[in-house]
């Protein structure tokens, strides 16, 4: 219910029109921002200068161009630590992938690749403790993503369209990176060996990857084949959810495309 006077109104939507900003009309008149601001969004209205409605392309509905190696990355990155949601009081759903505060460089590489593949859609950073959710809404994301689904990804099927899978193929170091960076890491393993009748430490750097998703983890050992680089399955404390590169070639390989978190 309106309880200003038409007068009031009048007055407000005047000073509006001539440049007046809505905390300066409020103050004037004694009435609530949010009300100068209805005002005007009515005003506006009734004069046809609304903005039209936001309503981004589509690469797969409308054609758009989509930033191929962009979305490689951002595939990978989706299948560790992302997922899609959609909130009740939110008009579409939103891709969020997660990303520690120890890694500044990956949620920046996260966020520059949720900026080119939706170029017209809002990119934003949602503090958690230790970590922050790097988000983009889109309605279509569905159609980039149809991987999604209820519940969690190792208790469904995962596999990649025929489009998906010419993307990966084109750049499949850029899908590798993604998911290394959410589910991967490099360490420096140790062992020790007789030099000379003397038993020393030998240091070797070692990629891992760990993904409970036996679809996932065929992705990334697929994508390892085609790539000629080599690995084996490792069980850690019992689990073998663990694929491994330590050959010193095709760790060279991978410090050369993907390297340590950042």
């Amino acid at each position: 219910m309106d309880l200003h006077s038409t007068e009031v109104r009048q007055k407000a939507v005047t000073l509006l029109r001539n440049g007046t900003k809505n905390a300066d009309v409020a103050r004037q008149l004694n009435v609530p921002t949010g009300t100068v601001g209805y005002w005007k969004h009515l005003d506006r209205a009734e004069r046809g200068e609304c903005p039209g409605k936001h309503d981004p392309e589509c690469p797969r509905c409308d054609g758009r161009p989509l930033d191929a190696a962009a979305y490689s990355y951002l595939l990978g990155l989706y299948l560790g630590d992302g997922h899609i949601s959609h909130y009740s009081a939110h008009r579409v759903p939103n891709l969020m992938i997660t990303c520690s505060e120890s890694w500044p460089g990956l949620m920046d590489d996260c966020e520059q690749a949720m900026r080119k593949v939706f170029p017209d859609n809002s990119v934003c950073r949602v503090r958690r403790t230790g970590c922050r959710n790097v988000k983009v809404y889109s309605k279509h994301l569905h159609c980039l993503f149809p991987q999604h689904g209820p519940g969690k990804k190792h208790d469904r099927r995962i596999v990649l369209d025929s489009w998906q899978r010419e993307i990966v193929d084109a750049h499949p170091w850029e899908f590798v990176r993604g998911l290394i960076h959410s589910d991967g890491c490099r360490i420096t393993n140790w062992t020790t060996r007789l030099v000379g009748g003397e038993r020393k430490r030998y240091e070797y750097p070692r990629y891992f990857f760990t993904n409970v998703s036996d679809d996932i983890r065929k992705l990334y050992t697929d994508t390892l084949d085609k790539l000629g680089v080599g690995w084996t399955r490792c069980t850690r404390n019992g689990v073998p959810y663990n694929i491994s590169v330590a050959k010193k070639g095709c760790v060279a390989l991978l410090d050369a495309h993907v390297g340590p978190k950042f």
